[in-house]
């Protein structure tokens, strides 16, 4: 309908129609034109999860007067900036418990149109309203288009400005979607590890005693774990004014990865103290969940139209966020969940580095006994009668450092468990020196695999488990665990969402691209020929087990899938690593997004590289730190593609024929200067990379 309409008739078509179904209404006689001001609307409004008849709208809606009470709003959707003529006028209500945020979804809605919206609020007899804000619907399934989006990943907020999403905004890019890939949030307070402490750029919880207490050896932190924490968290990052004015652009879809909930997580477990203490937490990780879902505009359980009831939106551990988007003939969007699902990582960060994961019988059943028959790999049976001196030695070295690691009490107990049955030579004689004893001679000994061998050097450490290990031994180990747990060790997915993977990715669209929200490139360190370093470190290391090489049996399973279905035009996007890759792997494409401010992967590993004694003029530094990209590259021949020094985003436009993706990438350097003001220098500071994806190759544009 185009035909004008009174007001009374509005209200008449409204009481005539469902709620949130969509109808031509427009208006004559208006009232006074409401007040825009982020007021009533400090998080202003947002969209998301598009499809070619719905869409999800979001805002929260606080009057501070009213706090504890219901804000009763009405919402607008109009195909015209103005909002003169509405598609959808509805009423609704932002509840408290939920934080005074909203969702509701739109229906009947056009496919591939813009659509204007806003949210009003009335007080006084005076009508306030959000910004308004606005989104696209996507193609018809089987409309011949192309489809542009950007995808993006890691936008830290404390110590760090967003000139990537200002530049962005600046470009103006016509797109039918951001996807945005995890870690839309960070949990900490100021991990020095990995974040820079800045007053104005600070997250500060409103209850800190229900947090989580964390250090580092200069610095105290919080790590959120109650609801109001994790609020507190996403309130500051969506009071950004530049976040504001992106969600009012574009609509999203998104997925999280860890730090939604807790870094390097897996399931409801977090890794702070690296294997300490138990770390797991079904509520907290409740809780994470229920946050996102109330200030992400997304629609995980497929609801019909009107309010999205977020307490109906099932959690842990029955968690479902992977869902599907069919944009037209080209592309199926398949967004998946790599953190819900997965087991732990394949060396436990507590794991006791002389334990034999593989004995002489399991050498030889792999056929690769014949590698493993120097005195390297020698181990013994601590529990022998002969060596009951050297058990206490090593058990009373084991309490001590599990002491100085804070475990207190439970020291002695875990000496006991830990310090048993088969040891490695290489690990059990350094210990014995360390205390005076003599070394045990590996002549005549068995042979064996242990976590010393897969580059674990320490109790307690994610070095040589969830980072730095070493590839051929790990390969080696990860393909027997994966055999012997009749391939439980590596159930990344879970098998229902690999069960349906496989399905979506046999869909009909020109496209299959797959959201992942951790990295599918292999980052191999070689340092075999660094004569400098110590022989212990002149191999071959996966850098972040974290990642898909720290599940490579599935990683080539699924790739082998899709090749020996002739499934064709698959594309994996990632993020996670704070890098930039464009990789084929096993003959499957692979794009990986750098991070909007969240610190390079070149930053961190130069930070690590350092505390384990290699300053920035060693040779390891060197070689792992300043040369890193070309490292990376030497050690995988499928890169086309890598920056590991700056941050960004992606813009993908999917074709009938081909995919071309731009990446955009401004320097580390610029993530602590606030640009907000100064737009023409801002746009000075980006470089970009055009590549092209065609039958299975990615080549220059």
């Amino acid at each position: 309908m185009s035909q004008k309409l009174h007001r009374r008739t509005i209200l008449q078509c409204i009481a005539a129609v469902a709620a949130s179904t969509a109808f031509g209404c427009s208006r004559d006689e208006e009232a006074p034109p409401p007040t825009t001001s982020l007021e009533y609307f400090p998080q202003s409004v947002a969209s998301g999860d598009p499809r070619a008849d719905s869409v999800v709208l979001w805002t929260r809606a606080v009057d501070p007067a009213r706090a504890g009470e219901v804000t009763r709003l009405r919402l607008e959707v109009g195909t015209d900036a103005e909002l003169r003529t509405l598609v959808i006028e509805q009423d609704v209500q932002a509840l408290p418990a939920h934080d005074h945020t909203l969702k509701v979804k739109v229906t009947n809605l056009q496919p591939r149109t813009t659509y204007h919206y806003r949210f009003t609020y009335e007080r006084d007899g005076q009508r306030h309203a959000s910004p308004v804000g606005r989104t696209r619907t996507a193609p018809a399934s089987g409309q011949d288009v192309p489809v542009r989006f950007v995808f993006a990943s890691c936008q830290d907020f404390i110590g760090r400005y967003y000139n990537t999403w200002q530049y962005l905004l600046q470009r103006d890019e016509d797109l039918d979607f951001i996807a945005f890939l995890g870690d839309y949030i960070y949990e900490t307070t100021g991990d020095e590890s990995f974040q820079t402490p800045d007053e104005s750029r600070a997250i500060r919880f409103s209850e800190p005693g229900s947090a989580l207490p964390q250090s580092t050896s200069t610095r105290q932190y919080l790590a959120a774990a109650s609801v109001s924490n994790y609020r507190d968290i996403y309130r500051t990052v969506r009071s950004d004014r530049i976040i504001q004015r992106l969600h009012e652009r574009y609509p999203f879809i998104s997925v999280w990865d860890d730090h939604e909930f807790s870094n390097d997580s897996w399931g409801s477990h977090g890794t702070y103290s690296d294997g300490r203490f138990e770390e797991r937490s079904d509520e907290r990780k409740r809780n994470a969940e229920q946050v996102f879902h109330e200030y992400l505009p997304l629609d995980t359980t497929e609801s019909g139209e009107g309010t999205i009831d977020v307490d109906r939106v099932p959690r842990f551990p029955n968690t479902r966020i992977y869902r599907d988007f069919d944009y037209g003939k080209h592309l199926r969007l398949i967004t998946t969940d790599l953190r819900t699902y997965r087991p732990d990582h394949l060396i436990p960060e507590d794991a006791y580095p002389g334990t034999v994961v593989m004995d002489a019988a399991a050498l030889t059943a792999s056929g690769v006994a014949a590698g493993f028959t120097t005195d390297l790999f020698a181990y013994i049976n601590i529990d022998a009668p002969e060596y009951a001196q050297q058990k206490g030695a090593l058990q009373q070295v084991y309490q001590q450092l599990a002491l100085q690691a804070g475990l207190g009490g439970e020291s002695a107990a875990r000496a006991v468990q830990r310090v048993k049955g088969n040891l490695a030579l290489a690990y059990v004689n350094q210990v014995l020196a360390r205390v005076g004893q003599p070394a045990i001679n590996p002549t005549d000994k068995p042979r064996g695999l242990a976590y010393v061998h897969l580059g674990k050097q320490d109790l307690f450490a994610q070095q040589g488990s969830r980072y730095v290990v070493v590839k051929s031994a790990f390969d080696l180990y990860s393909r027997y665990l994966y055999a012997t747990s009749q391939r439980a060790s590596e159930n990344v997915l879970g098998d229902a969402q690999e069960a349906w993977l496989r399905e979506q990715v046999r869909a009909d669209n020109t496209w299959k691209v797959v959201v992942s929200s951790v990295s599918l490139t292999a980052m191999v360190w070689d340092l075999t020929d660094v004569t400098e370093a110590p022989a212990n470190l002149r191999t071959r290391f996966y850098f972040n087990a974290d990642q898909w090489d720290g599940f490579p049996n599935k990683r080539a399973e699924l790739l082998k899938y899709l090749r020996d279905n002739n499934v064709r035009n698959t594309l994996f996007i990632s993020g996670d690593i704070h890098s930039s890759f464009a990789s084929v792997e096993q003959g499957v494409p692979t794009l990986t997004t750098p991070a909007i401010s969240s610190t390079p992967v070149k930053d961190l590993a130069g930070g690590a590289v350092i505390g384990a004694g290699f300053p920035a003029t060693s040779a390891v530094y060197r070689r792992v730190v300043t040369e890193m990209d070309a490292t990376l590259r030497a050690s995988n021949p499928g890169i086309v593609f890598t920056n590991t020094d700056a941050h960004g985003f992606v813009v993908l436009e999917v074709r009938a024929d081909e995919a071309l993706a731009t990446f955009h990438l401004i320097p580390s350097s610029e993530v602590r200067i606030n640009h907000a003001d100064d737009a023409e220098a801002l746009g000075t500071k980006f470089s970009r990379k055009d590549l092209r994806i065609r039958d299975g190759a990615i080549t220059e544009a």
